[in-house]
């Protein structure tokens, strides 16, 4: 998407920040057809002018809250990072259960159900609503978490983007699909352990070196 020269990327300007969180509440609570550009303008507490400073339209504004949210729950930084081990070793398997477990949290967050029941409700009327969250979350996650792989001496994994695309059904099945049908109570730490423990366990049986 061609992006203005005059349009302002500062992520840590307040009223891009203020913009953001407005976006995020509305479309949580209106979904994304129903909420307009005046509308996050008046909640935000910001004239169009700014909003458009900031964001070209609707559809990159949710990008950036995709990609914003899995930057900074799953992401840090931007990238995976080695270093997540409780013990501060490198053990890939303790490493997979940090990264799965703070994967899996993000994904059974109210918010972050609630976007993505919106993105299944909306984006056959608003395929740019779908495009913008498929770009901005599962195929940025699964490349980083791929080109994690691809660094570990402890996995072999000729095609990294297929190991991480398996590893991230593992973490969505089951507890995952029955929370976003509201089919149970919120699970506990516990319940979400064991899934990304045995989502592991599984993946290392195919791809441990």
């Amino acid at each position: 998407m061609a992006q203005s020269d005059t349009r302002s990327d500062n992520p840590d300007s307040p009223k891009r920040r203020a913009i953001m969180e407005a976006a995020t509440e509305l479309f949580a609570a209106r979904g994304y057809g129903a909420v307009s550009m005046d509308a996050i303008a008046r909640a935000a507490d910001v004239s169009k002018a700014t909003l458009y400073a900031h964001f070209e339209s609707k559809d990159a504004l949710f990008a950036t809250i995709v990609k914003a949210a899995c930057e900074e729950n799953i992401m840090p930084g931007g990238e995976f990072t080695d270093g997540g081990a409780p013990d501060g070793t490198q053990d890939v398997a303790a490493v997979l259960r940090v990264i799965g477990g703070r994967i899996l949290r993000f994904f059974l967050r109210d918010l972050t159900m609630a976007l993505h029941r919106l993105v299944i409700a909306e984006s056959v009327r608003f395929p740019e609503l779908g495009r913008a969250f498929y770009e901005n979350g599962p195929v940025a996650g699964r490349r980083g978490l791929a080109a994690w792989m691809s660094r570990q001496p402890g996995l072999a994994v000729p095609e990294p983007e297929i190991a991480a695309e398996q590893f991230l059904g593992m973490i969505r099945s089951g507890l995952y699909l029955r929370a976003t049908l509201g089919l149970e109570p919120e699970p506990d730490d516990a319940a979400i352990d064991a899934v990304v423990a045995a989502s592991v366990r599984t993946f290392l049986r195919a791809y441990g070196a």
